[in-house]
């Protein structure tokens, strides 16, 4: 006895295969059988697949949802789009957990701005694993422990090395989060603190994810031509894993500002010479020119932010530092296509001005786009959408077949707490945006190749034994749709719009999207071994 057969689809089974024609039949949580499964064959419910293909559900190797599903365990920005198990915890920032030290500080802060309310009843990393759990979700959740955050709780913002007995209180941290059910470690090391660290910090406290077969993601120190240098950044992610013998997931990888537009092959051809070394590295991009970060990490830099906030803050008080701060800035508008290309997306002073460009709002107050950057800073913390990259570079960068698709951004819902702000369209759109037009409109690759970068690749690369791929004994997290009617209904303007076209998502075996539409279940698990 089935409880679901989905019958007469194009199977594509996330290995990158051609589709092929299978019935799938699904018995509890698992795959039963991919094949014909007789007219006179139990099972509880059928779905005529006609006409469609039944693939497994996609998987977000790099968001930021780590308090999403506590603030609204309904945020369905993704399940819409099918994705079907999200990893967050990326660049260095697993901002829910461990709470003790400068982290606590860090995490009230964060959820202070948003205007989000979140008490947590935990501290460590098993205990949020548990929150987790007790609040459920519409999708798979995993995540991994920051290695900015447990710096933070040890070191708070101090810009030095860690003394020998800092060092082991920060490696025990990452042993027990992981042994508690993180997945992997991620660094920001753009982002202070993790800017602070070297990688001889890095390589250290890499080695306990290394030795339990879990990832290592790594927002890396430059994606262009400031403090190491983009070239010199990917290199230090490569010896970590040389060093290592971890996976190494570059993060979001990109070629931002004009030095480095049309140079994104080379990033290819580094880990292309790694990989032929043995160091298992490769990478996640989003499907857009755009990128996204806050105030501080979009246009300051590194030296003006040590200390935290309100150093920087102290800074811009003196008018000779201010001036060399300003300075600094024209640089970094310099490599977004200009103060056009600089845009709010959160703010939360002043609402007005989300959705609008630094050059608008320059010309508002009546002053020059970096004092006005400044202007904005000293009232609050805020977010930026950022025209960083060139579409040349998006289109080489995701035609590597071990480049896989993510996101970067957050499970969000159209209404309520998760629905502030103009964040990028990524948080709705990014899968849609694959199918849509990388495979329909302008066939950069073949849907079977985009399936297998939203699937099997980013599963392997967590080295999770059950997902990612349609086959037998597989966990049922399975989709189908047509791919010529997934579109994307959202943009920069109004970000919080679903994308249509899904007509089934199943997360576990039972169902979260029917007929096009979240049926309101939470059926999604805390992920905390490689073999659930």
């Amino acid at each position: 006895m089935f409880d679901l057969t989905i019958r007469n689809g194009t199977v594509i089974d996330g290995t990158g295969s051609p589709g092929f024609k299978a019935d799938v039949a699904i018995r509890g949580d698992s795959v039963a059988v991919v094949g014909e499964v007789g007219e006179h064959a139990g099972t509880a419910r059928e779905i005529d697949a006609t006409g469609k293909v039944v693939t497994p559900g996609f998987i977000d190797l790099h968001t930021h949802s780590d308090a999403s599903f506590l603030i609204d365990p309904y945020a369905d920005s993704k399940l819409t789009q099918g994705v079907t198990l999200e990893l967050f915890g990326n660049c260095g920032m697993s901002f829910c957990a461990p709470l003790i030290g400068g982290a606590r500080a860090m995490f009230e802060e964060r959820i202070n701005r948003s205007g989000d309310e979140l008490n947590p009843t935990w501290t460590d990393f098993d205990g949020y694993l548990t929150a987790l759990e007790n609040a459920g979700s519409t999708i798979n959740v995993a995540t991994q422990i920051g290695h900015g955050t447990v710096r933070a709780a040890v070191m708070d913002m101090e810009p030095r090395m860690p003394t020998p007995e800092e060092l082991d209180r920060m490696t025990g941290i990452f042993a027990d989060a992981l042994d508690a059910g993180a997945l992997g470690m991620s660094t920001g090391l753009w982002y202070a603190p993790g800017s602070f660290s070297l990688a001889d910090e890095v390589i250290a406290l890499t080695q306990p994810a290394a030795d339990r077969g879990k990832l290592y993601s790594s927002h890396i120190r430059s994606e262009a031509d400031d403090l190491s240098g983009l070239f010199p950044a990917h290199a230090e992610a490569i010896e970590v894993g040389r060093r290592t013998g971890a996976r190494i997931q570059i993060s979001h990888v990109k070629a931002v500002g004009p030095k480095f537009w049309g140079r994104g092959h080379e990033l290819i051809d580094g880990m292309e010479k790694a990989r032929a070394e043995g160091i298992d590295v490769a990478g996640d991009q989003y499907p857009y020119e755009w990128s996204s970060t806050g105030f501080s990490g979009a246009m300051f830099a590194r030296w003006a932010l040590v200390g935290g906030r309100q150093a920087t803050l102290d800074r811009l008080a003196d008018s000779d530092t201010r001036a060399r701060i300003r300075t600094d800035v024209t640089y970094y508008i310099s490599r977004n296509h200009s103060a056009a290309g600089c845009v709010v997306a959160s703010f939360p002073p002043d609402q007005s001005l989300e959705g609008r460009s630094l050059e608008d709002i320059a010309e508002e107050m009546g002053c020059e786009p970096e004092e006005a950057a400044l202007r904005l800073y000293e009232q609050s913390e805020g977010s930026y959408v950022l025209h960083s990259m060139e579409l040349k570079d998006v289109d080489s960068i995701a035609k590597w077949p071990l480049m896989a698709v993510a996101s970067d951004g957050s499970s969000l819902r159209d209404e309520g707490p998760l629905s502030s702000g103009k964040p990028h369209p990524r948080s709705y759109a990014t899968n849609t945006v694959v199918i849509e037009q990388f495979v329909m409109q302008r066939q950069l690759f073949t849907l079977e190749e985009a399936i297998y970068k939203m699937t099997a690749l980013p599963a392997s690369r967590l080295d999770l034994k059950r997902r990612g791929r349609i086959a037998v004994g597989q966990i049922a997290d399975i989709l189908v749709f047509d791919p010529a009617n997934v579109k994307q209904n959202n943009d920069f303007v109004n970000p919080h719009v679903y994308s249509t076209g899904m007509d089934y998502v199943f997360v576990n075996g039972k169902p979260a999207l029917e007929n096009g539409k979240p049926n309101g279940r939470l059926p999604g698990k805390v992920l905390r071994s490689l073999d659930d």
